[in-house]
């Protein structure tokens, strides 16, 4: 099998994932439920984890927060250059099968930056309090799920978006002992 016909095939299986999962959208409770589990992961679940953690590691561990956050604004300026430089349009765009469930933040489909967060901040803030995970873990599942249920992204989109985030992930826990930083 050559590459094109790869290719081709790997574009089949993400755009039949992508109708599948939207599918789901139809059911007017399930829409709702992931444009919450959406608007959450716009960042006020992942500010709340923060500040949970603060308050158990202590007021003064607000300095390795400060840290986490600047890495993950890293994270931000990685997925919008990739946007920008692969400019693939989102499925709703491109499909009139696939029906809009939210609003989008940006223009671009390609990597998910929701699920980029949403994995980072999982493994690091998991790293730090693995009692967090229990929370963490599913509503990360949740979030790469509403970016399909919503039409928003391909499968492909959230996997290298999850992919990135993990990457990075690994990188500031790995960074933060050259920093004199105790994570």
């Amino acid at each position: 099998m050559n590459f094109k016909n790869t290719k081709i095939k790997i574009l089949d299986l993400d755009l039949r994932g992508c109708i599948y999962l939207n599918h789901l959208s139809h059911t007017q409770n399930i829409a709702l439920f992931f444009k919450i589990i959406s608007r959450l992961g716009d960042g006020v679940f992942w500010y709340a984890m923060l500040i949970l953690i603060w308050i158990q590691k202590s007021l003064a561990y607000g300095f390795q927060l400060f840290y986490i956050v600047l890495s993950g604004s890293l994270g931000t300026g990685i997925y919008k250059f990739l946007k920008h430089k692969t400019t693939r349009p989102r499925p709703y765009q491109v499909h009139q099968v696939i029906i809009l469930g939210e609003r989008p933040l940006d223009h671009f489909s390609f990597p998910s930056g929701h699920t980029l967060h949403a994995v980072m901040a999982t493994i690091v803030l998991g790293y730090i309090q693995p009692l967090m995970l229990f929370l963490m873990l599913p509503f990360t599942v949740l979030v790469a799920l509403s970016r399909m249920v919503l039409g928003l992204h391909y499968p492909t989109d959230v996997i290298i978006g999850a992919l990135i985030g993990a990457t990075m992930a690994i990188c500031i826990i790995v960074a933060a002992p050259f920093f004199n930083i105790t994570l």
